[in-house]
């Protein structure tokens, strides 16, 4: 309990303080606690804010603050103000107010105590850097950071990345690499995908990056990828499927993922990349075919011919016809997880500015989906410009990405279909995290809890 302040003395010498043993004296003492502490909380600068997005949990630290002003409180005001305020024991964690009846020596967030983790994806298009906390169920993102390179611009044709692009994400690794270091990350792994692995010259950028950034990153092959893209999306897999076709659509290739559910016995999340039945990752990604095909300009000849394309690939898929057969019984989605997807969705949506927390987990029918791709077809390049979920970033590249998409749902066709904005990154994390036993250790922990309240009563 906090102490509500000096007790006074009636008139006939009893002190008042002793009504307070009653219900009703009980209940003022504390709604008096609470408004202390809310005038104590209001005068606290700079707290942390906090944001969800789509289930995963955004927290926001910064250390910015404004110049400090010579305080005008009394010493004996200062003195209380500093007993109810717990001052940050980290960078970038800002003065946060102690709740009545809480320790005064015992951490209000623990989680600040957790190790950071980071995933970093250098894709063909993107290059992507998470940084997260673990918590009780999944983590917590601190920090992101997202900027688009077009690393393999150029590659389709030459088979070699261009000293232009090349620095370009040089640029953006070296951010990264600031993040990293102020954040003080304790485990990491940063990838690099299809661009590195197709170019002639990849080795040779990859030795570049460390000797100029200090990053070492890791070339993964595509099995590597496409198990990291189930790992991060596998949350929003719908528990009473029988089978889900994963896709991610990525600038340089597109991995296809089979997860057969049927025997799965309740298994969920990050559990179920042991259900992996088959998986393929068709050389194409939005950006080498809006290169060979086009993707300002974009007539209804183009984008049949992209979806062409997109789908020779598609009869090297093994155990496609039983996949087929699977998707007959209606109890199989899709989970995508691309720009091309949370693009659709977006328009969908009709969002005025893309926000992440409405279109990841958004579920699309297949009607949804055709009038989606139908509607950015017929738009103008300059109308896709102008639209805020696709931009100038993209306006050239989202028509190859449906292309892709096209030819994916007409070799399968299932009436739903789930937006994920979460992949690689969100599976790197997921796996470094199980790896270390986090979620494990966090559990036997509060086993042993449990046992020794039993053991007490």
């Amino acid at each position: 309990m906090v102490e509500t302040g000096a007790s006074e003395t009636s008139p006939n010498g009893q002190q008042a303080g002793e009504a307070a043993t009653s219900l009703k004296g009980k209940k003022a003492a504390r709604r008096r606690g609470r408004r202390r502490w809310q005038a104590s909380k209001k005068a606290t600068n700079g707290q942390p804010g906090k944001a969800e997005a789509g289930g995963t949990q955004v927290e926001q630290e910064s250390s910015a603050r404004g110049p400090s002003q010579p305080s005008q409180r009394k010493p004996a005001e200062r003195q209380k103000r500093d007993a109810d305020i717990r001052l940050p024991k980290n960078r970038g964690d800002a003065a946060r107010p102690r709740r009545p009846g809480q320790h005064k020596d015992r951490p209000r967030n623990v989680r600040n105590n957790s190790p950071l983790y980071a995933a970093l994806d250098l894709g063909t298009n993107n290059c992507r850097l998470l940084i997260a906390r673990p918590e009780e169920r999944g983590f917590r993102v601190v920090d992101a950071y997202s900027r688009i390179v077009r690393l393999g611009e150029g590659v389709g044709s030459n088979r070699r990345l261009s000293n232009a692009a090349m620095d370009r994400a040089i640029e953006a690794l070296a951010n990264c690499h600031r993040k990293l270091a102020d954040r003080g990350v304790a485990r990491s792994r940063l990838i690099a995908t299809e661009a590195c692995r197709a170019a002639e010259n990849g080795d040779e950028f990859i030795e570049r990056v460390k000797t100029e950034t200090g990053l070492a990153l890791e070339v993964v092959n595509r099995e590597t990828e496409a198990r990291l893209a189930v790992a991060g999306c596998a949350s929003l897999v719908d528990h009473e499927a029988d089978g889900v076709i994963l896709f991610d659509i990525g600038g340089g290739s597109s991995e296809i993922v089979w997860l057969d559910l049927r025997n799965r016995c309740g298994a969920r999340g990050y559990a179920l990349t042991r259900f992996i039945r088959s998986w393929i990752s068709l050389p194409v990604g939005v950006v080498n075919l809006a290169e060979r095909h086009g993707g300002v300009h974009v007539t209804p000849d183009v984008f049949e011919a992209m979806v062409e394309d997109a789908a020779e690939h598609l009869s090297a898929f093994s155990l496609s016809d039983t996949l087929s057969e699977a998707i007959a019984s209606g109890r199989v989605h899709m989970l995508g997880t691309s720009g091309t997807v949370t693009t659709l969705a977006g328009v969908h949506l009709g969002l005025k500015r893309y926000d992440r927390r409405r279109v990841d987990g958004t579920w699309l029918d297949d009607h949804d989906v055709s009038r989606m791709i139908d509607q950015l077809r017929d738009m103008p390049y300059e109308a896709r410009v102008e639209n805020p979920c696709i931009g100038a970033d993209r306006a050239d590249l989202v028509l190859a990405g449906c292309a892709i998409l096209e030819a994916i749902r007409r070799r399968w066709t299932c009436s739903r279909l789930r937006v994920a904005d979460r992949g690689l990154r969100e599976g790197i994390l997921t796996e470094l995290m199980a790896a270390d036993g986090v979620w494990s250790r966090r559990n036997s922990g509060q086993r042993y809890d449990r046992r020794r309240q039993r053991n007490r009563t």
